[in-house]
């Protein structure tokens, strides 16, 4: 454990010393490996992982609601970003390189605040926006935020604590903005679906929509029939 000047223990420092400890005994080829992942290779992943997502949401039958929920997973991510600015701002915490030593820094050049961790914010929120869209797909999303989060801890430069500061900032975002993101954008996805970029919204062989209809019956009186769209978007 890592002890501070009055003598008290730091579970953070500790767990990044641990962590960030696996660096300097692996290979050079792997902390290249993690180096990419951390920056640029993870969000890559879930770039593709968005498109395939929405290549699967176009063919459910409620095709216009799941790509809202899509299109909101970016959208959320933005949001969680630009809230992160004056949280950083605000607490003004040095990254770990900084003020603790021994460190295996993979990424050199990092002079920004370290709390909270905008690669594990931005992540969790796409993660967690595709898990609104499509469940499998999600779950795959929120895995590789958390590798997101681990790796940049092991790069150096977060300390645990920025990471799960990320992720909960991501997560809440997307979560509790949904529901008043999908009422503003299902109408516009409905609405793309009946124009000539119908294609974005809803694939050519998607099953047909399920509209309410009603039928009357005889004098006697009046039957109804009611056909519900499918709810679930995580077809």
């Amino acid at each position: 454990m890592a002890v501070l000047a009055g003598g008290e223990t730091n579970p953070d420092v500790s767990l990044l010393y641990d962590i960030n400890g696996i660096a300097k005994g692996a290979p050079n080829w792997a902390d290249r490996v993690m180096e990419f992942l951390g920056e640029y290779g993870i969000l890559f992943g879930l770039a593709v992982l968005m498109l395939c997502a929405w290549w699967s949401v176009r063919k459910s039958k409620d095709a216009p609601a799941g790509t809202a929920a899509l299109l909101w997973s970016p959208l959320a991510a933005g949001i969680a970003l630009l809230i992160n600015v004056p949280i950083r701002g605000f607490v003004r915490r040095p990254r770990p390189f900084l003020d603790h030593q021994g460190l295996e820094v993979l990424v050199k050049g990092k002079t920004d605040f370290s709390f909270v961790s905008d690669h594990a914010t931005l992540t969790m929120a796409l993660g967690v926006g595709l898990f609104v869209a499509n469940r499998k797909y999600g779950l795959i999303g929120i895995g590789l935020a958390l590798l997101e989060g681990f790796c940049r801890v092991y790069m150096g430069v977060h300390y645990p604590t920025d990471v799960v500061g990320g992720l909960a900032l991501g997560t809440a975002v997307t979560l509790l903005l949904a529901p008043l993101a999908m009422m503003l954008l299902t109408p516009l996805t409905r609405w793309v679906a009946g124009t000539r970029c119908g294609w974005l919204v809803r694939a050519g062989d998607a099953p047909a929509p399920i509209v309410p209809t009603a039928t009357v019956g005889d004098a006697g009186g009046a039957g109804h029939e009611l056909r519900v769209q499918d709810r679930d978007l995580a077809a």
